[in-house]
């Protein structure tokens, strides 16, 4: 018979994911020059230093003063290029997309770099162990997928921006404190899933609320002012709650956070209207002890909103916005465009096909139609904006650009003379 009193074998400890810093000195001499090579453009960076306006004949393309690659995207992009040189030999994989943009992500595949699936749990994430390499997205990711990767022992590259990370900042300490985070964003979006996640907390007692329209808001700020139906309202809001979500207990305490890249006016609407709902509610003195609300909008997504209000102050026939079409903030540009003139959400210069024929995004099908016009046929002239939400490399922008003059007729030696 065993000894009762022998001490038993010690539980084997889990393996940790290891963060590792690929920011090398070296490495990144390297992967500038990589970058520059696959998404510059000197044409577009002179153009831009130039105040961004270019007429050629009878044929002017305005550019945005503000568009493109922000420094949280070319951050992301830097740490995928880094992670591949650091770790030649070993195995890559990337959550979801590194950014939404195609073109940036078909380089990384060509690069041997694998997509993993966004799910929490399943096939894609049980081979992974210590020999894997992990990036994670400019978005960030879900805490359950970041501790299977710790349980895992994976190598982490985390390349999330730090924008998003103040979000997560800011519902952590609502679920501290007990407030419940009303998220304005896209429940389906990579940002606003891993925005949820930190909302429970880390104890995971929290809860969030994830809205998008104002219809959705009015909801919610008629159950503040007045009550209601709560099977009716966890069924308008089904995929958007946390578990055990009770309107009448968590709406009692509320702080409103965001997707970074959601319209800002927008944002501070939803904002002023469930504060006055609290305020009805609880009078002025409560309500500040029940509502909280902080401007987590990333500000290179403000600065191309606000540059592209500027560059529709100018007289023009038409509007190309060019951008991944499940890019959130350059969804928005559009949305902001379309309210002033003809505007047209491309992938790339591949779809303007001719003078009259467009292939193009439209927000409101949700799906990729083809639109037959005549403004760049016009033999009056014509006047055409360009911005890109801040996902879109300049080099998609040169094409772009260097296209819609030769629809019109001027070759690139034209422009690059006309500069």
């Amino acid at each position: 018979m065993a000894d009762a009193t022998a001490p038993s074998a010690p539980t084997p400890k889990k393996p940790k994911r290891k963060r590792v810093n690929v920011r090398r000195k070296e490495v990144m001499e390297r992967v500038g020059k990589q970058v520059q090579e696959h998404y510059k453009s000197p044409l577009v960076e002179k153009l831009r230093e130039r105040g961004g306006t270019l007429t050629v004949g009878d044929t002017t393309v305005h550019l945005a003063r503000q568009f493109g690659f922000c420094y949280g995207v070319e951050r992301a992009i830097d740490l995928a290029y880094a992670a591949r040189k650091v770790f030649p030999e070993k195995q890559l994989h990337l959550i979801g997309e590194i950014i939404h943009n195609p073109e940036v992500n078909r380089q990384l595949a060509d690069m041997g770099i694998n997509t993993l699936g966004w799910q929490e749990a399943g096939e894609d994430y049980e081979h992974l162990g210590e020999d894997d390499v992990v990036i994670v997205p400019a978005f960030g990711t879900t805490t359950p997928i970041m501790q299977d990767l710790e349980d895992r022992g994976c190598i982490v590259v985390d390349t999330t921006c730090g924008d998003v990370m103040s979000v997560w900042k800011r519902v952590r300490k609502n679920a501290e404190e007990g407030f419940t985070s009303i998220i304005h964003g896209k429940a389906a979006h990579e940002e606003t899933r891993a925005t949820a996640s930190r909302a429970l907390g880390n104890d995971g007692v929290g809860h969030y609320l994830v809205v998008l329209t104002l219809d959705d808001v009015e909801v919610v700020t008629d159950y503040i002012r007045h009550g209601g139906n709560s099977a009716a309202f966890l069924e308008r809001f089904s995929g958007c709650t946390s578990d055990g979500f009770d309107p009448d207990v968590q709406l009692a305490r509320v702080g409103v956070a965001n997707q970074t890249t959601m319209l800002k006016s927008e944002t501070e609407e939803i904002q002023r209207r469930i504060e006055a709902a609290v305020k009805d509610r609880d009078g002025n003195t409560e309500a500040a002890a029940n509502f909280r609300f902080a401007d987590t909008i990333c500000g290179a997504t403000q600065e191309r909103q606000d540059a592209l209000f500027t560059l529709l102050g100018k007289k023009m026939d038409m509007l190309i916005v060019v951008g991944g079409y499940n890019s959130s903030n350059t969804s928005h540009l559009v949305e902001i465009g379309e309210k002033k003139l003809p505007s047209f959400f491309i992938r790339n210069s591949d779809c303007l096909r001719s003078l009259e024929e467009i292939i193009h995004f439209d927000l409101h099908q949700e799906q990729e139609k083809t639109t037959y016009t005549e403004i760049l046929k016009s033999d009056k002239g014509a006047t055409i904006g360009i911005t890109a939400g801040a996902s879109c490399p300049n080099n998609l922008i040169e094409e772009t650009l260097l296209k819609l003059f030769a629809l019109r007729g001027h070759s690139a030696e034209d422009v690059l003379a006309a500069q």
